[in-house]
């Protein structure tokens, strides 16, 4: 094997030489002689013989083919993310070079496109929240959770976060590992089976309560009501939280109609492929009355002095922009490249395309929970749900998806963990899905109850 095979090391033998010399020493390991013998290292690591690029190449290629995918097989799991298509016009674009490459615009006046990629993300968003506005984004849906709780403390100058057990453990993680540093409460708030406990809810609340946090749809795929949560909340400035999938909301009544102050969640339905669960984009949309707290930054649409359209960045509220006290969030970046994914998609898609494709995920997550009542399983869902529901079965879930996977499909997520509920498996139905799948996961999954 030759230098020549490790194009990415540019330094040859020669190199090392020549950099050595510079330095006064003969050899590598007299750069090391200022460690004490007893902890230096003396034998060789145990690592295998290197490889050159095209053996790499080869050995992960391979190690790859082992994986199981959605490219393979039909997959029932959401969960937080999920299988939808994606238009061809998302990689198009976002594949050209003045987007993939660029910074943070933080110089405005050199960056019109990028802004206004940024403006139509943040129109689009704010039209599906029913807010008055969203800012550029944030790096995913549990990183926004943890910010709008941060705003609302804020705001309230309360410590105190009801946070209902239906939000996504993974976003219910993050708010609980920022509370420490903040000096919140958590008082996570049980579910009556699917839906958050509306009376435990009510004897929560008191004085200190800064927010109350709920999603729609929530964890389990039951569609929460949130004009009754907001009832609670009339005559205090609890700050109502709502964390939502956006795609749910193209057919959903808004948040924004139902008397959230803060919405936020996740765009990777729009645009954004599953990848080993990252990277997504994080939404933030308020009420004119935050729009100074909302982290990270936000768009406007101007005119210049001869009267064309024009981009500005408008707001910008971290520690950096505004006086340190004053701050809400040290967000200093963004997910350009992806909300600009999620813009293409919904441009590409259009409303009434957006609303098409939420109703098939409602309607064939509903065709796939029929088909299984009548052959005999139980719907642990009581509530209406979306695109996931809960199916109850007589073996535990990973056995379930085991007898699924054998069969050529890839099952749904088990509840055994965050619900304690081995025997339910939460399913998920997207647009993507074809009846024949539908009818043959059904026929597999029946054959456990013979």
């Amino acid at each position: 094997m030759t230098e020549e095979d490790f194009r990415y090391l540019p330094d040859t033998s020669k190199d090392v030489s020549e950099m050595l010399a510079e330095i006064g020493v003969e050899k590598i390991d007299d750069l090391f002689s200022d460690i004490p013998k007893e902890i230096l290292m003396t034998e060789e690591l145990a690592l295998p013989d290197p490889l050159s690029e095209g053996e790499v190449l080869r050995h992960m290629k391979k190690m790859a083919a082992q994986n199981t995918t959605s490219q393979d097989m039909p997959i029932f799991l959401g969960a937080g993310t999920y299988d939808h298509e994606i238009p061809s016009a998302v990689d198009a674009v976002i594949s050209r070079s003045e987007f993939l490459t660029a910074y943070t615009p933080y110089q405005p006046e050199a960056s019109q496109g990028e802004l206004q990629a940024i403006f139509e993300f943040q129109t689009m968003i704010s039209e599906l929240t029913g807010m008055d506005a969203t800012n550029s984004s944030l790096y995913d849906g549990p990183a926004s959770l943890g910010e709008a709780v941060a705003l609302a403390q804020v705001q309230t100058r309360k410590k105190k976060v009801l946070l209902s057990n239906g939000v996504h453990p993974h976003a219910r993680q993050v708010v609980k590992t920022a509370a420490p540093g903040r000096g919140s409460e958590i008082v996570e708030i049980p579910l009556k089976v699917d839906q958050t406990d509306l009376e435990r809810l009510k004897e929560a609340i008191d004085t200190d309560t800064a927010a109350v946090v709920i999603q729609y749809p929530n964890f389990l795929g039951t569609i929460e009501d949130l004009r009754a949560v907001k009832a609670l909340l009339a005559d205090t400035k609890i700050k109502f939280i709502v964390m939502a999938n956006p795609l749910a909301l193209a057919l959903l009544e808004t948040p924004g109609q139902l008397g959230a102050d803060i919405v936020v969640g996740d765009t990777q339905p729009f645009g954004i492929p599953m990848s080993y669960g990252g990277p997504h984009c994080g939404y933030f949309s308020v009420n004119k009355t935050d729009i100074r707290k909302v982290p990270g930054r936000i768009v406007g649409e101007t005119v210049d002095q001869d009267g064309k359209r024009g981009f500005v960045l408008t707001l910008q509220s971290r520690e950096q922009h505004i006086r340190r006290e004053k701050a809400t969030s040290y967000m200093s970046s963004n997910q350009a490249l992806n909300a600009l994914a999620s813009a293409v998609a919904m441009a590409s898609f259009g409303k009434e395309g957006t609303r098409q494709m939420a109703q098939l995920n409602l309607d064939k997550a509903g065709y796939l929970a029929n088909q299984l009542v009548s052959k005999g399983f139980k719907l642990f869902n009581e509530g209406v749900f979306f695109n996931e529901f809960i199916i109850e079965l007589p073996l535990s879930a990973d056995e379930a998806n085991q007898v699924l996977l054998e069969a050529g499909i890839i099952g749904g997520y088990s509840l055994a963990k965050d619900y304690d509920l081995p025997n339910h498996l939460l399913l998920c139905v997207t647009e993507k899905r074809t009846k024949a799948e539908l009818d043959q996961f059904v026929e597999v999954l029946g054959g456990v109850l013979a």
